[in-house]
């Protein structure tokens, strides 16, 4: 091959995108790539022109095996826009004079949404410019919300890790013989996924959430107030799933029914924190009722410990899939997973337009969401293959292990 390689992360980490890295590393270096450079936060560090050799870092077998196990972006990440071509041209050109100094001939981007509208930009401008660079998405969300694709790597681990502790969460309530009530704050701005991802905790050891709250429905919030009224009379403890987006019927988010500090990062998005602290209050203050609020925060991001060995392999596989189409010629495109088995599950890669993905929020069919606050059996068959096995963190010192960029 003529030329080189430059892949680089962004958006939210998750417990997986590493093992993307690492696919696209090693499989490029089969291929016979030169050199690997890793962009140092996203597009905003190439940028400025901040890079590295990723063979000085990913030096052996193990290096390679570590990163997968490794949380987190390893080459950092960003949440910048681009801005549209024809308003600021100079940003494009000053990216292709950098990855022209480099001898870039292969560009690869690890993430979601907002990423991929990274990639389409920049594969629209190759075109406009006649660029021989060939530029490819690799998928990456724990919120399972981009389109084409039957799900995300990064997803199946979060889900793996809240299904995980909600099982915690109720054998922890259910040791008192008085109501309690635990409302669990879990991601997902607009798309309810990772918060289905609770009722696995339902088994034949465990009694399972009693309410499942999603974005894609209107919340009422006098509707939740006398359903947990009703579940109070039951004399044990009640755990309630909900998504961070929840709205009621004019739009507000259910958070924002409450005072809070607003930040809006550069695409748009509002920083969402505070549901369920606002509901756990509102039960207090008006039915009497001791209870509390768990924001699951960042803690359902990064939980490597509690990894899906079936997600790790499908973000290695995505990861080298998108090395082997862009080296074959293909741009312009994003590796998606098709599903072509329940029994045994098994996905398959392929390749998508990002013009199909980019800017395109995939949400929870309505029909897999209840009238009694929660999902259908379907929702759960789809989720359950994605969290199945196991890869236990290398420990060192009774810790996981992790590849760290700066050491």
């Amino acid at each position: 091959m003529n030329g080189n390689v430059i892949v680089g992360q962004s958006g939210g980490p998750t417990s997986v995108i590493n093992s993307s890295l690492a696919g696209v590393f090693k499989t490029a270096k089969d291929r016979g790539a030169n050199k690997v450079y890793g962009m140092l936060h996203g597009i905003k560090g190439l940028l400025d022109k901040q890079y590295v050799d990723l063979s000085e870092k990913i030096n052996s077998t193990m290096a390679i095996d570590l990163l997968k196990r490794t949380p987190s972006s390893f080459l950092g990440s960003c949440r910048y826009k681009l801005p549209e071509i024809a308003a600021d041209k100079a940003t494009y050109e000053k990216i292709f004079a950098i990855l022209k100094e480099l001898d870039i001939k292969y560009f690869f981007y690890i993430g979601g949404n907002d990423s991929m509208d990274t990639i389409k930009k920049l594969s629209d401008y190759a075109k406009m410019v006649n660029s021989d660079i060939k530029f490819m998405g690799v998928p990456k969300t724990i919120d399972n919300d981009l389109a084409v694709t039957d799900h995300t790597p990064g997803y199946g681990s979060a889900a793996k890790f809240i299904a995980s502790t909600m099982k915690e969460i109720i054998r922890d309530g259910l040791v008192y013989d008085y109501p309690t009530i635990t409302v669990v704050e879990i991601m997902g701005r607009n798309a309810g996924w990772l918060t289905a991802a609770a009722a696995l905790a339902k088994s034949d050891d465990c009694e399972g959430v009693d309410l499942i709250y999603l974005p894609e429905k209107v919340f009422d919030v006098d509707h939740f107030m006398a359903k947990i009224r009703d579940l109070s009379k039951t004399g044990r403890s009640i755990v309630v799933a909900v998504s961070e987006g929840i709205k009621v019927a004019d739009g507000r988010f259910v958070f924002e029914l409450a005072d809070h500090v607003e930040f809006v990062d550069a695409f748009g998005h509002k920083q969402m924190s505070g549901t369920a602290k606002f509901l756990s209050n509102k039960i207090t203050a008006e039915l009497g009722i001791k209870a509390r609020c768990i924001e699951l925060s960042t803690l359902q991001r990064c939980a490597a410990h509690m990894s899906s060995r079936t997600d790790i392999t499908e973000a290695y596989n995505v990861g080298g899939a998108a090395v082997k189409a862009a080296f074959e010629g293909e741009t312009g495109k994003v590796v998606v997973l098709k599903r072509v088995s329940d029994d045994p599950y098994m996905c398959i890669t392929e390749t998508a337009d990002v013009g199909e993905i980019a800017n395109i929020e995939k949400k929870i069919p309505l029909e897999w969401i209840t009238d009694d606050d929660y999902v259908t059996n379907d929702l759960i068959h789809y989720i359950h293959p994605l969290i199945q096995a196991e890869l236990s963190p290398i420990m060192v010192d009774g810790l996981p292990r992790h590849l760290n960029v700066n050491k």
